[in-house]
């Protein structure tokens, strides 16, 4: 009974802290009827295909896409951190070979931690009325700080992205949200978005 109630606690624990933090450093933005761009951030992957955490970002990604958008473009940010390839294009083979995507994708390549992600995507994104940052929602909201630092103007364009659903990746969560929660409170320590 005590341990399927400290189980339940776990699971609750990483459901509650990933809402909030997917609700979290957001602006005034609003995709319906205007241009937006989705910014899929990239993990470290070692192979030649999207690990297990870049398919997951890129569903999220897609499915963060707003129909009712004048337009929408899909952002895939990663450097070649651990492997051969970059994160952004094995994210972008397996949004077009595995899901079938066909819609519009900027490729950022070159960066190597979550700040590169949000500077290098500034250009790729500063023409859009609605900014989603999508990954897991800690890790958004980190970038969504970083943009709020270095790009104020951008910041009041960031909107929600779906990338929290209730039961998703229920193992993944409470790791993450600790982990997660250890970054922001050591960004936020810092004061500012380096």
């Amino acid at each position: 009974m005590i341990a399927s109630a400290c189980v339940a606690s776990v699971f609750v624990f990483g459901e509650v802290t990933h809402w909030s933090a997917s609700r979290r450093d957001l602006g005034y933005g609003r995709s319906r009827g205007r241009d937006e761009a989705v910014v899929v951030l990239g993990y470290r992957n070692h192979g030649n295909r999207a690990n297990f955490m870049n398919r997951f970002r890129v569903r999220a990604g897609i499915r963060s896409i707003d129909p009712l958008a004048r337009s929408s473009v899909l952002v895939l940010c990663g450097g070649n951190v651990a492997g051969d390839r970059s994160e952004a294009e094995l994210m972008d083979q397996y949004a077009r070979e595995e899901l079938g995507y066909a819609g519009d994708v900027r490729l950022e390549c070159a960066s190597l931690s979550t700040f590169e992600n949000v500077q290098n995507a500034i250009p790729l994104v500063e023409d859009a009325d609605a900014i989603k940052i999508v990954s897991n929602s800690h890790h958004a909201q980190k970038a969504r700080i970083h943009l709020w630092g270095l790009r104020p103007d951008l910041g009041v364009r960031l909107c929600w992205g779906a990338d929290y659903r209730f039961g998703e990746l229920e193992f993944v969560k409470p790791i993450a949200a600790l982990l997660g929660l250890i970054a922001l409170r050591r960004l936020k320590a810092q004061g500012d978005v380096a």
